[in-house]
Order: C-alpha cells, then sequence, then structure tokens
C-alpha cells in the first residue's frame, strides 16, 4: 500500500497536529486515489489559533505601516522564488495543469506586490481650522483578528486575495483552506514566517463545516472574507452578520460572452476555449455560456466543435496538458449528470465529455470538454452554475435580448462582449448588470491594484475583494477633531456648535 502524507494545522507560528481525532482523505485527482490526510479541526483548535492571533495582534497592528510593508515585501521575494514549489502542490490536490498553476501563483503574487505599498493606501485626511481653533483628520485603522474560508479551486490565489492585504493593514489573520487541496497554505505559512512575520499573526486551521461555523460565532473574530459557492456564501454572509462580524461572501457565476457578427471571429473561439474549458471550467470567471447573436451561431459553434474536440486532456504535468481532472469524483458526477439533463431537456449535444478516460489514469475524475448548442434558459443546465468544462451556446436575435437575457440571470459576476462596434460595446459596458466586464477580453478579472467583485447573488456584502476595497475591508475609519486650550474663556455650549 503506497503510504500517505499528513497535513496538519499551523498554530502560532509552529506545524500543529489535531487533537480532535478527526480525518478527511487528500485525493490525486488524475488518479482518483486517496493520497494523504488532513486533519479536520475542533472548535477547541480554532480558539488556540484566535487566541494566537489576538495576542500576537497589538504588536504587529503598534508596528509602523512601513514595517509591515518590508515584511510583506521580503515574503514577495520569497513567494516569487518558491513559485514553483507552490504550483506543484496545486497540480497535487487540485489537478489543474502546471502552466495553469504558475499562472494562479503569479496572479496571487500581484495582490503581495499591491500590499507591500500599505503606506500610501492607510494615509487620512487633512483639514485645517475646519472651525475656530479646531483641526480635523481622518485615519484607517486595523480590526483585530480576521478569519479568511478559501475554495479549492485557487488554493493559493484566494486566500492571497485577502491575507496580504489585512497583514500589511495590521490584522492577524486565521485562515481555513479548502479540505481538498490544503497544503499550499501550509508552504505559504512558512514563507511567511521566514519573511519575519511574527508568530500568531498568520495561523491556518483546517477543517470543515464546523470549522466554518466556529469561525462566524467566535466573538474574537471581526470580519470573515468567503468564497465559494453562492448557497454557501448566503449562509455565511447571514450567519456572519447575526454575531455581529463584517463580511464579504463572493458566491458562484453563470458568466456569458457575448459574439456579435461582426467580431474577430478566431479571436472569439479562441477566448471561449481557454475561458471555458480552462481549468477544467472549475473558475468563478469561467465562460460557461456563449450568446451567439445574430448569424454568428453556425460559424461559431463549428469552429468551436473542431477545437473542443482536440482538446488535451490529461494529468496536470503532462507535456501539452490543456485541462486536468475536476477536483472529486463527485464533482465528476454532477457535472456529467448535468450535460445529461440538458440533452434530455433539448440541447443539442455537440461535443459530449461524459466517460472520459485518460490512458494510465482510468481512475481518474476526468470530463472531456463539452459543447451543447441551442441551450434555452429554461433549461437547468443554464440556470445552474456547473463548475465543469460544459459551454453551453444560446442564440439571440440583437444585442438588445443578449442584454436582457444576462440581466435576468440570478448571477452577476463576469461577463464579455466580442465586437468591432464601439458604440455597441459602449452601450453594452453601460447597461449590462454584471460586476465585471470585458470588451474583447474573456475573463476580465482586475489586476490587483483594482478591485474584483460581482453583483445580484454573486456577491454578499458591501466590499469586493483586493484592491481598494480590500483596504476599506480590513480597516475602520475613524474620525478625528482636535482643539487645544487657549486664554479665551469659554462656558458650556448647549446648542449644537455653528461656524459663525
Amino acid at each position: 500500500m503506497t503510504a500517505t502524507y499528513q497535513v496538519h494545522h499551523y498554530i502560532n507560528g509552529q506545524v500543529v497536529p489535531s487533537t480532535s481525532g478527526r480525518q478527511a482523505p487528500i485525493f490525486n485527482p488524475a488518479k482518483g486515489a486517496v493520497q494523504g490526510q488532513v486533519d479536520l479541526g475542533s472548535v477547541a483548535e480554532l480558539d488556540q489559533a484566535v487566541a494566537a492571533a489576538a495576542a500576537a495582534f497589538p504588536a504587529w497592528a503598534a508596528q509602523p505601516a512601513l514595517a509591515r510593508a518590508r515584511v510583506m515585501q521580503r515574503f514577495l521575494v520569497l513567494a516569487q522564488q518558491r513559485s514553483k514549489d507552490i504550483a506543484a502542490l496545486i497540480v497535487k490536490e487540485h489537478g489543474k495543469t502546471f502552466p495553469d498553476a504558475l499562472g494562479e501563483v503569479a496572479r496571487a503574487i500581484e495582490v503581495i506586490e499591491f500590499a507591500t505599498g500599505i503606506p500610501q493606501l492607510l494615509k487620512g485626511e487633512y483639514t485645517d481650522q475646519v472651525a475656530r481653533g479646531i483641526d480635523a483628520w481622518s485615519m484607517r485603522q486595523p480590526l483585530g483578528v480576521v478569519a479568511g474560508i478559501t475554495p479549492f479551486n485557487f488554493p493559493a490565489m484566494v486566500p492571497m486575495w485577502m491575507f496580504p492585504i489585512a497583514l500589511a493593514c495590521g490584522n492577524t489573520f486565521v485562515l481555513k483552506p479548502s479540505e481538498r487541496d490544503p497544503s499550499p497554505a501550509l508552504l505559504i505559512a512558512e514563507l511567511l514566517k521566514e519573511a519575519g512575520l511574527p508568530d500568531g499573526a498568520f495561523n491556518v486551521v483546517q477543517g470543515d463545516k464546523s470549522v466554518v461555523d466556529a469561525i462566524l460565532a467566535h466573538p474574537a473574530i471581526q470580519a470573515v472574507s468567503f468564497v465559494g459557492s453562492t448557497p454557501v456564501a448566503e449562509y455565511i454572509y447571514g450567519e456572519g452578520c447575526r454575531h455581529g462580524k463584517r463580511v464579504q461572501a463572493l458566491g458562484g457565476a453563470k458568466n456569458h460572452m457575448v459574439v456579435m457578427p461582426d467580431a474577430d471571429l478566431n479571436q472569439a473561439v479562441d477566448a471561449l476555449m481557454g475561458a471555458a474549458y480552462g481549468s477544467a471550467g472549475e473558475r468563478c470567471m469561467a465562460i460557461s455560456v456563449a450568446v451567439a447573436v445574430g448569424d454568428v451561431g453556425d460559424k461559431l459553434v463549428a469552429q468551436l466543435a473542431e477545437r473542443v474536440k482536440s482538446l488535451k486532456v490529461g494529468e496536470g504535468n503532462a507535456d501539452g496538458a490543456e485541462m486536468g481532472p475536476v477536483i472529486t469524483r463527485e464533482a465528476q458526477q454532477r457535472i456529467e449528470r448535468l450535460i445529461g439533463a440538458g440533452i434530455e431537456e433539448g440541447a443539442v449535444s455537440i461535443v459530449d465529455g461524459r466517460g472520459c478516460k485518460i490512458p494510465g489514469y482510468e481512475d481518474g475524475f476526468f470530463v472531456g470538454g463539452t459543447l451543447l448548442d441551442k441551450v434555452t434558459p429554461e433549461m437547468t443546465v443554464y440556470r445552474e452554475e456547473i463548475f465543469g468544462p460544459v459551454l453551453c451556446v444560446l442564440r439571440v436575435p440583437d444585442i438588445a435580448a443578449a442584454v436582457k437575457l444576462i440581466n435576468d440571470h440570478e448571477y452577476g459576476n463576469g461577463v464579455a462582449v466580442y465586437t468591432r462596434d464601439g458604440g455597441i460595446a459602449r452601450e453594452f459596458v453601460r447597461h449590462i448588470q454584471v460586476g465585471m466586464v470585458g470588451v474583447n477580453v474573456p475573463l476580465p478579472v482586475p489586476m490587483a491594484f483594482n478591485s474584483f467583485g460581482g453583483w445580484k447573488r454573486s456577491l454578499f456584502g458591501d466590499h469586493h475583494a483586493y484592491g481598494p476595497e480590500g483596504v476599506r475591508f480590513y480597516t475602520r475609519h475613524k474620525a478625528v477633531m482636535q482643539r487645544w486650550p487657549d486664554s479665551i474663556a469659554r462656558g458650556p455650549e448647549f446648542s449644537f456648535p455653528q461656524l459663525t
């Protein structure tokens, strides 16, 4: 029997084995076999991590912003140096291809780069002589202990949407990563310690829903950031707010790409292939619906069909692999069930990826690229988030119908339009009810110095992720007014002060 490895917690600067007695298997998705075991934490272990974070907070928050930024600068260098090691762990436990994993790490590193500029981002405003003898200013201060609950699909990037900014702002952090691919979080913790982050400032508690619920209820945790499915996001937002926490909860998506008759069809097809099938469709920004406008549908489907049939599916480290497995057997079965439901409800199967078998990896969790044409808004395959390598094609007569279709959907995460017409693009951007919009860009994921987030049921809470919104989420605004005693005698003032 092949030996399995163990993944533990990281608390107060040390790897800590669990005392809960509970573990969960870590699968190799390409092989469909268990390769490790991860501890599932208890309330007691979360309490231990929060206590360590709370103890570290006063000294860390008291550090000059520049001192915290320099820790982030050292962490940035280490993350760059170890990017291939982080990517290798992602491939091992998530299954995505190595180039895709490297891309994930690169986008994560951009947020660290943003966090190194925190002194500039924490500057307040000052007003001299706001009233006679009174000056006023504002400042931003950290919240305290904050937590992140992150998904399996980006085990390095999504945590780094959160903790670099949270730490740079002066908070301390508790991370609950996905139990599906927990190892990258521990390597990241080691790099933070090597960069000079004090013990207790960053902690990792592995676990399942019981740890999530403990995070939401813990009185010392001031804020929670989450990325995952909409039902869970809604639950976390409701429970977190009920316990008095600040919450940002990013949920699911059904991202559309509108292809106009005047679009560069080769460019549009290239975009759809990468955006729909990259990372086996396990991206919250994946394009899962192509909206063909006017008479472009037949030409679009014909070109897509040949490309989807030739997709190179394989183990993440295989040369030339374009798409790896999905994360679990359950995910594979759910995706294949939804494909079947779509066909039963009337979708035309152009390429059917069910039953995909890779030589040497016959037990892996693979789903081949799937293309369904003539999908309608009533179909299950259109309404539900599939989170797999399935592209649905809907046909509409004009851009107005495309906008209405997208605006009527419950999700509003990302959208794209492909066209040569600047007027069409401008009106599309203005009227579409979606948080992130691409014009001839299939995955409009903002850079780290902007902010990421959807609309409607793709986001619960007032703040988007990372960028300036991240700084606002992880700090409180404080307004200060100051007057110094002088020789002018003053009596009590019973009316509201007025400037005269």
